[in-house]
């Protein structure tokens, strides 16, 4: 795996805690992270194909 940095916009870090806990935030970032670059992936080969 390999380490990255990113800014959140004030508050985002928190209200992430609040719902998956601060233990599970990394965790939450990259699968939605993960979960979004596969969505941009298909709609893209989708019109490709289109």
């Amino acid at each position: 795996m390999k380490s990255t940095n990113i800014r959140l916009p004030e508050g985002l870090g928190e209200r992430i805690d609040e719902l998956v806990g601060r233990q599970r935030r990394a965790a939450f970032i990259r699968e939605v992270l993960e979960r979004e670059v596969n969505r941009l992936e298909a709609e893209r080969a989708k019109l490709g194909s289109a």
